[in-house]
């Protein structure tokens, strides 16, 4: 969102070369020069057999020369040089020097070649055979011994200086690979982020607004003894717009803003992750008071004691640290305040989070209903929409999306009004593209047998009935066997945006997760792998409702979840016989919600049939299809007061990311 707005030169960087850089250039060329500054008239290739032949036995030869026992070079004589010139062949023949050259192989064999030749030639026909010894300029003793030296220097330079990338001087020269990469956003620069640029995240606002405020108006703390906190740390999963809330808080206090990765403290070479932090922090306070945002710390912020490849020498822990004595040690960083942020603040060491460093963490999380719809007005300006379009309808078809996959789901939209070749975006589109990113691409060129394609429609009539039929589960939106992605056939909920979820609710999940398993051994009469996903999915849930959430009467209300993630350290918190317990509590709960799921589809046979044979001939069925052959559902007694917070799709292909287990159930 936010670009570097230098624009005192519009000269395009490391186009023009150093000073010393010419020097080397124009060294070089000199020496490449020098070494071919003899060979500027290349005499023509030849053999023995057609000089022989075409000069030796037309008296054309004036005298032969073997240079360093390999090579011959023969001077013709300036008369038949002329002659010789009219001919097509040797029109190129240079005028001065040698005129031909050939390599002579063995030196004995050609002196007796050309002893044996001279034998039979008159007199007056006889060419003189003199030997030569010359070394090149490289060959030289000097240059041998110079050379490798100056490369290996030439190159020592450019790797260093590559490392600085500053390259010239200043206190660290060379060394300036220990200097800090932050980029700097000045107060003054033109396109400033401010809460206006930020849709949603509404209590994230009203929390770093403090620290705004303070910067702006710091006497009015000061003159209560107030301290405002040293560090905020803004959590919350991948896409929700941490990064961009930190700029906004920098636009708004109109303050200089350092930003820089947890990464970029991590370098090959032992102490630059110290440095850069040392670095960094006085850069910091000389441009005091402004904001230093440390984007993904959990880089270099990670908790010592949970990695037990760690040792004292660690450069890592080095940096960690240092960044530890920054933000609050001997020295003082008055009016220089930390933001950081990450998706893994439970991995992040104590020492960084305690009070002083990281006074306060600020939770950024997936946009509510209004956020999203908030988002989407941010994002539809720049595209041309159907009149009719609207705006909470899109809000409410995608629960659990964050702001980036908004984002996302614009542009796929856009991109395929363009392919229909439409002038506007329309409704369809928008589903389309939400289609696309849950699901999948859409496998049109996909080969299913007539068999393959009963057992998939009825596999996901199984889902869609359980799921209508229980009261708990989620609202059913369509069910499609048309394959998207890795998956043959998906049936698409509407989820509730709630908070808690009971165990009933859970139960039902699990039967209508079940319910594709159990149709295709009641009709077809075989199972499939096709109930992989599934079986995956409830068992994870069977799982978390005995060893995390207590709702097992044999495990008791016991949890074995671990929040800190120092589990894989400690090993099992509980016995080979509990353990035992908990797999046969599990196994109990999913084969109960399979029985109950075959019994909800034997109870309800004729319409489960109905809307499979309905499925097999339209492909995609929708909810009044689904209502004509059950009838309304059932109303639930938990159910939300307000029809608009019903919200979202979540498909049977992919029903949960892979989150912790309180964001999956």
């Amino acid at each position: 969102m936010v670009e570097n707005n230098d624009k005192k030169t519009n000269k395009l960087p490391g186009l023009r070369p150093r000073g010393y850089m010419w020097v080397y250039i124009i060294i070089f060329i000199f020496l490449l020069s020098w070494s071919f500054l003899g060979d500027r008239t290349m005499p023509q290739k030849s053999n023995w057999d057609e000089v022989k032949e075409n000069f030796l036995d037309r008296n054309y030869v004036d005298r032969i020369i073997i240079v360093n026992d390999k090579l011959a070079e023969v001077y013709l004589k300036k008369d038949a040089l002329k002659e010789v010139k009219n001919e097509e062949k040797y029109k190129s023949l240079p005028a001065d020097g040698p005129q031909l050259k050939f390599i002579i192989g063995s030196l004995d064999s050609f002196e007796r070649k050309f002893d044996e030749y001279m034998s039979e030639a008159a007199p007056g026909d006889r060419v003189g055979l003199s030997f030569d010894q010359r070394s090149s300029f490289w060959e030289s003793p000097l240059i041998s011994a110079i050379l490798p030296i100056g490369f290996i220097i030439l190159i020592w330079i450019l790797i260093m200086r590559g490392m600085s990338k500053s390259g010239g001087g200043g206190a660290g020269g060379v060394f300036n690979v220990g200097k800090a990469k932050a980029q700097m956003f000045d107060k003054d620069m033109k396109d400033k982020v401010t809460f206006k640029d930020v849709a949603g995240l509404e209590e994230a606002k009203i929390e770093v607004m403090e620290i705004v405020d303070f910067l702006k108006k710091p006497k009015k703390y000061i003159d209560l003894g107030g301290k405002i906190p040293k560090g905020a740390l803004l959590v919350g999963p991948p896409g929700t717009g941490k990064t961009l809330l930190a700029k906004a808080v920098a636009g708004e206090a109109n303050v200089p803003f350092f930003s820089i990765s947890g990464s970029d403290f991590v370098e090959m070479f032992v102490g630059v992750g110290a440095s850069r932090v040392r670095d960094l922090f006085r850069q910091a306070k000389e441009k005091a008071p402004c904001i230093v945002f440390i984007d993904e710390i959990d880089a270099i912020g990670r908790a010592r004691s949970k990695n037990a490849g760690y040792t004292s020498n660690d450069e890592r822990e080095n940096t960690l640290n240092q960044l530890l004595t920054e933000m609050d040690g001997f020295g003082t960083n008055a009016g220089v305040i930390i933001l950081a942020a990450t998706n893994r603040a439970d991995i992040l060491d104590k020492a960084l989070m305690r009070a002083g460093r990281f006074d306060r963490q600020i939770h950024v999380d997936l946009p509510d209903l209004k956020e999203r719809e908030e988002i989407f007005k941010v994002y539809l300006k720049k595209l041309r929409l159907d009149p009719k379009l609207e705006t909470d309808f899109l809000a409410k078809q995608i629960p659990g999306f964050s702001g980036a996959d908004i984002a996302n789901v614009c542009n796929e939209a856009a991109l395929i009004a363009a392919r229909a070749d439409k002038k506007q975006i329309e409704r369809q589109d928008f589903l389309d593209a939400i289609d696309r990113i849950i699901g999948g691409l859409e496998r049109k060129s996909t080969i299913i047998s007539k068999s393959e394609k009963r057992s998939i429609a009825y596999h996901e009539a199984g889902h869609a009935t359980v799921g209508w039929i229980l009261e708990h589960s989620h609202p059913l939106i369509k069910v499609s066997i048309i394959p998207r992605g890795q998956a043959l056939g998906a049936a698409w909920y509407l989820p509730e945006e709630r908070k808690i979820t009971t165990r009933e609710q859970l139960l039902d999940e699990l039967a209508s997760f079940m319910g594709g398993r159990a149709a295709e051994e009641l009709i077809v009469g075989t199972i499939s792998t096709g109930a992989l996903n599934d079986l995956g999915r409830a068992t994870r849930f069977a799982y978390a409702m005995v060893s995390y959430y207590g709702m097992s009467e044999k495990v008791g209300n016991i949890s074995f979840y671990d929040s800190s993630g120092q589990s894989d350290f400690m090993g099992k918190p509980y016995s080979e016989q509990t353990a035992q317990l908990i797999d046969e509590e599990a196994k109990r709960i999913v084969s109960e919600s399979y029985d109950r799921a075959k019994k909800v589809l034997m109870d309800h046979k004729e319409g489960f049939v109905k809307l499979a044979e309905l499925l097999l001939e339209r492909e995609v069925i929708f909810t009044e299809d689904v209502e004509k052959i059950f009838g309304k559902r059932k109303n639930k007694e938990n159910e939300t007061e307000d029809k608009n917070e019903v919200a979202g799709i979540i498909t049977d292909a992919d029903l949960y990311p892979e989150k912790n287990i309180e964001e999956s159930l």
